[in-house]
């Protein structure tokens, strides 16, 4: 019986001990961003709903905590604060309230929902679903429900199937959910990443346009050969749970990162934005996912996007993952930023590695 060189035991053995840990990285100019026009009957966001815990966590508490100071990380990140949920608190539940706030603003009736979808980098369990809880907890009784796991790309990844599902006249009301407990996911001990996250969600209904808005172009990809850049655990190449990871907490390689968004941003924002025809002139708001403020900024000037359309409120969440997106979006309305009849480009960016871009016509 041959040995298979990828595996530590003969093939006949299937009993797994190692799989290749070095990844040769792809140049990000070098992946394949493609980008499609918006077909059938358009669709448009109609609520918004978005949920923090009570808890924040200042800079001025991290320097408690780990070797760090309010200037490392506000010049590094551009975070200033980030919510906490209390411990043994389930993701679901913090989309309960950003869900029951989205249908609330849109004024629709929960039964009124045709399909309900949480993503999360921070699932609660492999089953049951956090859509299925959130489901009951709503009295959604007529949506059907699941889980969409792509890291912070989730909530975009969503958005489209929705955009189909309306357009394809499978669904009339859709409810889309990012909801993160990532603090649990955190080293406090690594100053590099325990800065970052915080626990938040944010909800969106999604309808039929009624007055010549909704999205215009979609540009999703992923590229598996990445998936190392960020990463769940130090054995992550066979999964953290599977093989019983002894240092489960978040782990990203930043340089490298940073690279890859920035190059990501901009080329599928540009891809999107050539889907719909729109030029950059034309966009009044840019809406990426808050990751990083360096890493926005990077990408807007990349991109020719003025300063003054870029929207980012990063300082007063931190990185929540799915739930950015939703988030900015609601703050943004709030501070009359965003209008009907604008015309908004959301980018986002993940593990996997993820990305998705949209161009919509607010409504």
């Amino acid at each position: 019986m041959q040995r298979d060189p990828r595996i530590g035991h003969d093939e006949g053995d299937l009993t797994l001990t190692a799989l290749r840990t070095e990844v040769a990285h792809t140049h990000p100019s070098r992946l394949p961003i493609r980008a499609f026009p918006t077909r059938g009957v358009h669709s448009v966001i109609a609520g918004i709903g978005t949920y923090a815990p009570e808890r924040v966590l200042t800079n001025a508490d991290l320097e408690k905590i780990v070797d760090t100071s309010d200037g490392w990380i506000t010049e590094r990140t551009g975070m200033k604060e980030r919510h906490i949920a209390q411990a043994g608190t389930a993701s679901w539940e913090l989309g309960v309230h950003a869900g029951e706030r989205a249908l609330a603003d849109a004024g629709v009736a929960p039964e009124e929902v045709d399909l309900v979808m949480v993503a999360s980098s921070a699932p609660d369990a492999p089953f049951p679903s956090m859509a299925c809880r959130v489901q009951e907890q709503l009295g959604l009784t007529n949506a059907w429900a699941f889980d969409l796991l792509a890291a912070c790309t989730g909530l975009l990844y969503e958005l489209q199937i929705a955009d189909v599902m309306i357009a394809a006249g499978r669904a009339r009301t859709v409810l889309v959910i990012g909801a993160e407990v990532l603090s649990r996911l955190l080293d406090w001990t690594d100053r590099s990443t325990c800065v970052l996250l915080g626990d938040a969600a944010g909800a969106l209904v999604v309808r039929a346009a009624e007055h010549g808005g909704g999205f215009r172009s979609w540009s999703l990809g992923a590229d598996g050969r990445e998936w190392d850049l960020l990463r769940f655990g130090e054995r992550a190449q066979t999964g953290a749970y599977a093989a019983g990871d002894p240092n489960p907490h978040f782990i990203m390689r930043g340089p490298e990162t940073f690279k890859f968004a920035v190059e990501c941003f901009t080329r599928s924002g540009q891809a999107a934005l050539d889907a719909a025809g729109v030029t950059v002139d034309q966009l009044d708001l840019f809406v990426p996912h808050q990751a990083n403020r360096r890493i926005i900024e990077a990408a807007a000037r990349r991109a020719g996007i003025p300063e003054q359309k870029v929207f980012i409120n990063i300082e007063r969440y931190g990185n929540t993952s799915t739930a950015t997106v939703p988030l900015a979006l609601y703050d943004a309305r709030e501070q009359g930023r965003l209008k009907p009849g604008m015309k908004v480009l959301m980018s986002t960016f993940a593990s996997g590695l993820t990305w998705a871009s949209t161009v919509m016509e607010w409504e």
